[in-house]
């Protein structure tokens, strides 16, 4: 193939597309459901295609691109919380956004290293991706528990905690299948 032949290089679109995710995320969690119980956020069913178009990225465009969507995407969400802030005329508080900011960010590479060991060492298989959108998906909880919410014994944390993560399995098992159909770009990562 010659250099002619590739005209258009749309990452920042999926860029775009991983911003606007995680922008939505983050208004659908004021909006809870209820199960056993336990109040849970409509944004858990939207969090594993997070993961998703990460890898997608990852796979198509390189580690490199992935590495600036997932820094535009932190930085829109801290801009969305401080636009917020503004508009409603609330205090921007550091403890507000650094729980979902480092579950966020330390989740995305935690994800982005394993998927991108995968392609490279391993030839790509359902189990071990689905795996890793778990191990991201209990990553991004543990540190957004543990700095935005300070604790981890509540009186149904941990049954509103197994119970989201059941339902993002069901979701990591059928987003599992669309990834591991998704072929690789040109660009691999050494």
């Amino acid at each position: 193939m010659t250099k002619k032949e590739e005209i258009y290089n749309d990452s920042w679109l999926y860029s775009l597309v991983l911003a606007t995710l995680v922008i939505f995320l983050e208004a659908l969690k004021k909006y809870t459901f209820e199960i056993f119980n336990v109040n849970l956020t409509y944004a858990l069913f939207l969090l594993p295609a997070v993961y998703l178009i990460t890898n997608y990225i990852t796979k198509k465009y390189g580690y490199k691109k992935c590495v600036v969507s997932i820094v535009a995407s932190a930085l829109a969400l801290v801009l969305f919380h401080t636009i917020i802030s503004l508009i409603l005329n609330s205090s921007l508080k550091l403890e507000n956004i650094g729980g979902e900011f480092c579950g966020y960010v330390i989740s995305q590479f935690v994800n982005l290293t394993i998927y991108t060991f995968l392609l490279n060492n391993t030839k790509i298989n359902y189990f071990f991706t689905v795996i890793n959108y778990l191990f991201a998906l209990i990553i991004n909880y543990m540190f957004y528990t543990l700095i935005y919410l300070n604790k981890v014994v509540l009186d149904n944390f941990w049954k509103g905690y197994f119970i989201t993560l059941i339902i993002q399995t069901i979701i990591c098992l059928i987003i599992g299948v669309l990834d591991v159909k998704i072929k690789r770009g040109k660009e691999k990562d050494a």
